[in-house]
């Protein structure tokens, strides 16, 4: 038997069921343990945790840079400019919109990313 997501061998007995595919472990714990933006609870816990001092991983920082001096982006833009995926950026994202260092908005009817305190989008 496969990951039907990254093709690895697995045994029938670690396998796991989700939306129709058969995953792995690693698989099914990247699909079912992605951090979501809108989550009141993290954005409470990371306002109350985060101090001065605060550290990003880096690509975190690397997004959050991007942002601040070329932003606002879709992001297509800040996918190809630095060359991660789709979903490498959501889930980085969502701990910058955590500690409300960046959020999305619409721009002309295009969803785009911006730093949180930039209220001129």
């Amino acid at each position: 038997m496969k990951c039907e997501k990254c093709a690895t061998e697995i045994p029938p007995d670690d396998s796991f069921e989700h939306s129709g595919q058969t995953l792995c472990e690693d698989c099914y714990l990247d699909v079912v343990a992605t951090p979501k933006t809108c989550d009141p609870w993290a954005v409470y816990i990371a306002k109350k945790t985060v101090s001065q001092d605060m550290i990003l991983t880096a690509e975190q920082q690397k997004i959050f840079d991007l942002i601040k001096t070329k932003g606002p982006l879709t992001l297509e833009q800040i996918c190809a400019d630095l060359g991660i995926s789709e979903e490498d950026f959501r889930s980085n994202f969502a701990t910058l919109r955590h500690m409300e260092l960046a959020r999305g908005c619409k721009i002309e009817g295009q969803v785009c990313y911006a730093l949180f305190d930039d209220q001129s989008k």
